[in-house]
């Protein structure tokens, strides 16, 4: 039998089921023999901070919920194996057939995973014109309105009144909070 290549797969789960798919596939691979043929299986997650009930909580959140991606040697054992795992609707690939996704595409998703673990993500969205609350540094406690707003930096300039004047302040996401 001559040696396969190692290729990346992307399998369809059950939204909710990723990290559970992920080692049930891991245990029967080692129980059945067949672990040699799977290289690496890999759940893209993020970390993400949300505020909830005023204080912030950092959480994982899936990239693509759904899908789990393995880097096998795709056989027909294998294929049976992943097929029949319970919560797996398929591979990803028409008519049945399972495509291997390129090195290139799985290379991008880790680079934004990795990305996400050196700076988590906020959930917090604001809108131009909106009033909101200063939460933390100097200027805590004080209300103003959302003049722009940078996605990217998670940063947030807010126009506070001090001393009857209107003064732009730039603060992180995590400094403010919605009225």
């Amino acid at each position: 039998m001559a040696t396969q290549k190692f290729h990346w797969y992307v399998v369809n789960v059950y939204s909710g089921y990723e990290k559970k798919v992920a080692e049930y596939i891991q245990e029967q691979a080692a129980k059945k023999g067949l672990d040699q043929q799977i290289e690496s299986i890999f759940v893209p997650t993020e970390e993400v901070v949300e505020v909830k009930k005023g204080a912030k909580v950092t959480s994982e959140r899936q990239y693509f919920p759904g899908y789990v991606l393995i880097k096998m040697q795709l056989t027909d054992d294998l294929w049976h194996l992943v097929r029949h795992t319970p919560k797996v609707s398929g591979f990803l690939g028409g008519k049945g057939k399972p495509t291997p996704v390129s090195q290139v595409e799985v290379d991008r998703i880790l680079a934004q995973v990795e990305e996400g673990v050196k700076k988590p993500k906020s959930t917090i969205f604001f809108e131009i014109g909106e009033q909101v609350r200063v939460s933390e540094g100097p200027f805590t406690s004080f209300n103003g309105i959302v003049e722009e707003i940078d996605e990217e930096k998670q940063r947030v300039k807010v126009s506070i009144s001090i001393f009857g004047r209107s003064t732009p302040i730039d603060l992180d996401f995590l400094q403010v909070e919605k009225i």
